[in-house]
């Protein structure tokens, strides 16, 4: 049995709430989602989240809501990040941070678990996301069972079972990081032992979307979801200070047309084998 995983990309400002709202109801219509992800820690004017931001993507459609670097921005949503299940933050920061790093939904008799894990290469140094993929795979599972295949029995990289089915889940990632090499690295230590792996954090959508050789289907950056005539989403004007004065000017979206022209919804949909785990097929969405 096939079944079908959208992954959203940044949801950047007003502009951007407007066209996911306005759009994914038809995508999850169109190709009959079964589950969706929308990754928006940039949908509260631009910066972090707040209740309402995060009930208008809930009511859009999204099953998930994952973040990043940006999603503490909002003081005033730490604690919806701490007692809402379905928003995560990355999981590789400390345990002090709100908010969790997974959530494990039931939908439609399958067991979904989407990760959120965040990147160190020119980014915050935080702790090892590998490592923590790892440790949360034992929280939920424990002892596991195969060698990676791309290191010798002797190599230092812990044992994992292949077998997705048995773990009873489809499992999906969010990977916020700035560093193609790194997104490329952490999408061949998990595959054959993840769904999808999808990139975000850039707002620029890659070209490069594939099925990994044990049956993990990626894409450098999913995109973003906002106003396509802009600077990542931003005011194309202010970015062009910022560039050329190196002056920190606080950065606002960009303005979408008067009937919300100019904005674009960018992800990607994966078709998985709920029998094994492994995805089948994966598209761009833009």
């Amino acid at each position: 049995m096939i079944v079908k995983a959208i992954m959203i990309g940044d949801v950047v400002g007003d502009p951007g709430l407007a066209v996911l709202e306005g759009r994914l109801p038809d995508l999850i219509r169109e190709n009959k989602a079964d589950f969706v992800v929308v990754n928006g820690e940039n949908a509260a004017e631009g910066f972090g989240l707040t209740k309402e931001t995060l009930d208008r993507i809930l009511a859009a459609g999204a099953d998930v809501v994952t973040g990043g670097n940006h999603i503490w921005e909002k003081r005033d949503f730490w604690p919806v990040l701490q007692e809402e299940r379905r928003v995560l933050r990355p999981g590789n920061y400390p345990e002090e941070a709100s908010g969790s790093g997974w959530v494990s939904i039931q939908k439609a008799d399958i067991t979904w678990l989407v990760l959120n894990l965040q990147g160190r290469e020119y980014m915050t140094p935080i702790d090892c996301p590998f490592k923590s993929f790892d440790n949360t795979m034992k929280i939920q599972w424990g002892p596991v069972t195969e060698t990676h295949p791309l290191f010798s029995p002797e190599g230092e990289l812990p044992e994992f079972s292949t077998n997705l089915t048995g773990m009873g889940s489809i499992i999906l990632v969010d990977f916020h990081a700035e560093s193609t090499r790194e997104k490329e690295a952490l999408a061949y230590y998990l595959d054959g032992r993840v769904s999808l792996l999808a990139g975000t954090h850039t707002h620029v959508q890659t070209a490069d979307e594939r099925i990994l050789p044990r049956g993990t289907a990626y894409i450098t950056d999913l995109g973003m979801t906002g106003v396509s005539d802009s600077i990542i989403g931003m005011d194309p004007k202010i970015c062009l200070d910022r560039a050329r004065n190196q002056v920190l000017y606080r950065m606002e979206c960009a303005k979408a047309g008067p009937d919300g022209s100019g904005s674009a919804i960018q992800g990607v949909i994966a078709e998985i084998d709920r029998d094994t785990g492994r995805a089948v097929s994966i598209k761009r969405i833009s």
